[in-house]
């Protein structure tokens, strides 16, 4: 029995991973239909396991049940995503103005200069690395000021924003900027200036959102353009989904 439990959750975790790569690799984007069928033939998975990860990905607000009518990929709600941005931005400048009232410099600052170094070019992350460089930058920054709940909250936070933060790093020249104010940041946080680190980081989340809502943009045009040539609604499978 115990086998049988963990093959099934191992199913599910698998279905999860492969929808929410779909999903962020926009090869399902917003308001594409599907059904429970259509997930379990293209990944050869079982009714359980199939609707296991469905109602994952329901909890984190990527997909939605639609009566009588199958999921949906969750359309885009660029609101929440401003509100969250927000949230966000305040956790965060909240983190600055503490760590510098630390008795001394975290480690963890001292650590981040390392990595984030603009003078050394060749060693610099590209793709997926830099990536998940960025979020560890914010979330141990946020980690660093000691406030656990504000920690656990930024970290939920990062989880819903994941799906289009990670397009900020498509472009070279987002790199190059990502490198240089995240050294702007650490100079001004070694240097005890809570209210310029606070700044700096303001203004560098807000551009990372103008760019990242025009990436998305884009990417979102351009897969639906994509579907309607192929007049497929559901990779992997020419099966069509189900009828609304």
């Amino acid at each position: 029995m115990a086998t049988n439990t963990k093959r099934k959750e191992s199913m599910a975790d698998r279905v999860y991973e492969a929808l929410k790569d779909d999903i962020f690799e926009f090869r399902l984007i917003p308001g594409d239909k599907f059904s429970e069928g259509d997930v379990g033939l293209r990944l050869s998975a079982s009714r359980t396991p199939v609707r296991e990860a469905l109602y994952r990905l329901q909890r984190e607000g990527f997909v939605e049940v639609l009566f009588r009518s199958g999921w949906q990929v969750k359309p885009f709600d660029f609101q929440q995503v401003e509100e969250l941005y927000d949230l966000r931005i305040t956790l965060e400048r909240a983190a600055m103005h503490k760590i510098c009232q630390l008795p001394a410099m975290p480690q963890t600052v001292r650590t981040l200069t390392a990595i984030w170094n603009p003078d050394h070019p060749s060693e610099r992350a590209v793709g997926s690395t830099v990536r998940a460089l960025d979020e560890s930058f914010h979330c141990d920054l946020v980690a660093a000021a000691g406030n656990r709940e504000m920690t656990r909250i930024h970290r939920e936070i990062t989880d819903r924003l994941r799906i289009i933060r990670r397009l900020d790093f498509t472009r070279d020249d987002r790199i190059d900027a990502t490198y240089r104010e995240h050294a702007d940041i650490l100079d001004a946080l070694r240097a005890g200036r809570a209210l310029d680190a606070a700044n700096r980081l303001t203004r560098h989340i807000r551009i990372s959102q103008k760019a990242v809502r025009e990436i998305t943009m884009v990417k979102i045009r351009e897969a639906a353009e994509a579907h309607q040539a192929s007049s497929r609604s559901f990779p992997g499978t020419a099966e069509t989904p189900a009828k609304t």
